[in-house]
């Protein structure tokens, strides 16, 4: 088993579930997450935002309002369809995740002029839409909720039951909000609980996401390090994330909330989507990395090629 820090481009490709599983918890709570958009224009306009993640550092990326019905990513060179996910992946050398919400009711606009969120059919946390993003070649699903959305924990339960009986081992899943996604009844200290960790392991999730402390309100250190400690004690990994725009914050922030996720015990650093928009500010990707694991193995995933 190799641990994620000394994976290269051909380690990834050759990986299954659980290979991938095993490194990042034998990285020791050091691998960097990276949400990204790419339905909007680039920051780099013909360089997508997943390739500058990954070329700040992220060892893994994240597709945010990501359309398996009509798969499309901004800068991406001209791909077929079912090829976008296969095109990413030779480029960036990292493995791939995606967002799919499993919608109860949708609280905000559905015009996609007045709501960049606005939910289409190919982002519903549907059976169809899970096999489709198996077969586009994605190595992990996260089952969460976009600002106004409208995502329940109940929802997200119901949905990995239903995905790890149907699909088996052929995606790692993952499980959680980062903030309350349109749900007040579910904000603060209730975006989750060891009640709805306890039900999303048994659904059977591999990784579940917490809010980072010091993002949404009331979330401290303290609460999200017991929830990441019964989290292990279930055999799962976690993800402690930044979905409140703070990605887009000054580098001592970022730093702050880096060495905090770490005190956690957390097994995976995200970063979200909104620094001005499609993905993190790119110099807080490498704060954040050269924070919880130091430039070694910073500048190591920075330079190393896709050819290796």
């Amino acid at each position: 088993m190799k641990r994620i820090l000394d994976c290269q481009a051909s380690d990834f490709r050759q990986m299954s579930r659980q290979d991938l599983l095993d490194a990042i918890a034998g990285s020791e709570g050091r691998t960097i997450a990276c949400e990204t958009i790419g339905s909007i224009m680039p920051m780099l306009g013909d360089i997508t935002n997943a390739e500058f993640a990954a070329a700040m550092g992220a060892d893994i990326l994240l597709l945010n309002i990501f359309d398996v019905q009509k798969p499309h990513i901004q800068g991406l060179p001209k791909t077929e369809p079912e090829n976008v996910i296969h095109k990413l992946k030779e480029l960036t050398g990292r493995p791939i995740g995606i967002n799919l919400e499993p919608v109860e009711q949708t609280l905000s606009s559905e015009n996609p002029e007045e709501n960049m969120w606005a939910m289409t059919g190919g982002r519903k946390a549907t059976l169809e839409n899970a096999r489709k993003a198996a077969d586009l070649g994605v190595n992990f699903i996260l089952l969460t909720g976009n600002p106004g959305i409208g995502v329940t924990n109940e929802a997200i339960e119901q949905t990995l039951k239903l995905y790890r009986r149907e699909l088996g081992d052929r995606l790692i899943l993952a499980a959680g909000k980062m903030h309350a996604s349109g749900i007040l009844t579910e904000g603060a200290e209730k975006i989750i609980t060891k009640e709805d960790i306890a039900a999303f392991a048994s659904a059977g999730a591999d990784i579940i996401l917490l809010p980072a402390p010091g993002t949404v309100p009331g979330i401290t250190l303290e609460y999200v390090r017991g929830l990441v400690t019964y989290a292990h004690s279930l055999g799962c990994l976690t993800i402690t994330a930044i979905g409140t725009s703070q990605e887009g914050a000054d580098v001592a922030t970022i730093r702050q909330i880096a060495l905090m996720c770490k005190m956690t015990g957390t097994d995976i650093h995200h970063l979200g989507d909104a620094g001005y928009g499609g993905m993190s500010l790119p110099e807080n990707i490498q704060a954040y990395s050269i924070a919880v694991r130091g430039i070694r193995h910073t500048y190591r995933r920075m330079a190393g090629s896709v050819n290796r």
